[in-house]
């Protein structure tokens, strides 16, 4: 019986991602489009940026929330090239999150 469940592992297919490291997009400039605050958060847009086709670099970066109580967290800073900035925010709004519309934010 555990022969043939090593065996079952063995046969997962291996999962590609287009994550990359900043580094990996040279000279492209990389635009802000997502900030993730929540770990499940970041691990679904990963799962559909992936499924997407969407090259991107997740940068984990301090940010401010509170309106009253400011209060310095930790969040998951997506970005992606210029020529995918309208289909990563495509995919956003199709999962009903709300794509960073500040000034722009180049890595």
């Amino acid at each position: 019986m555990r022969i043939a469940a090593r065996e079952n592992r063995c046969q997962e297919p291996i999962k590609s991602t287009m994550r990359h490291e900043p580094d990996f997009f040279e000279d492209q400039e990389l635009v802000l489009v997502y900030v993730a605050r929540r770990l499940k958060e970041a691990l679904a847009l990963e799962k559909a940026l992936d499924a997407a086709g969407v090259n991107y670099a997740v940068v984990p970066a301090p940010y401010t929330s509170g309106v009253l109580f400011h209060s310095q967290r930790v969040g998951a800073f997506f970005y992606v090239p210029a020529h995918f900035v309208e289909q990563s925010r495509k995919v956003l709004q199709e999962r009903g999150l709300k794509p960073y519309e500040g000034s722009p934010v180049v890595y």
